[in-house]
């Protein structure tokens, strides 16, 4: 199978997660842990996002996220193609920074 643009996947999770009580901080942060743990990046406090090479792949990791979910809060999913992330436009205050480049990818037969 052919690595291109449509067939990678990134992976983002976005959290709100309540932090109000000593518990909902500890939940809070071993939700934070367990996606760098399982290779996600902060791309914002509360949005982390991962590169996945296929869509099983991402399913995978979909599946883990599921189980991570603390009691409360909210967290929502969001998978796009590596072609559709080479889109995203950042600013950096007024000054516009290019979408960060996509790990290089090893392909095993």
């Amino acid at each position: 199978m052919e690595l291109n643009g449509y067939r990678i996947m990134w992976l983002f999770v976005f959290f709100d997660l309540p932090t109000e009580t000593k518990k909902d901080r500890r939940n809070a942060s071993q939700f934070r842990g367990n996606l760098l743990k399982d290779g996600f990046s902060m791309m914002q406090y509360s949005v982390y996002i991962r590169h996945c090479a296929s869509g099983e792949s991402a399913d995978v990791h979909e599946k883990r996220i599921n189980r991570l979910v603390p009691p409360l809060g909210k967290v929502s999913v969001l998978r796009i193609t590596d072609k559709q992330f080479g889109m995203i436009i950042n600013y950096l205050g007024k000054a516009k920074q290019d979408a960060d480049a996509a790990p290089t990818q090893l392909e095993l037969f």
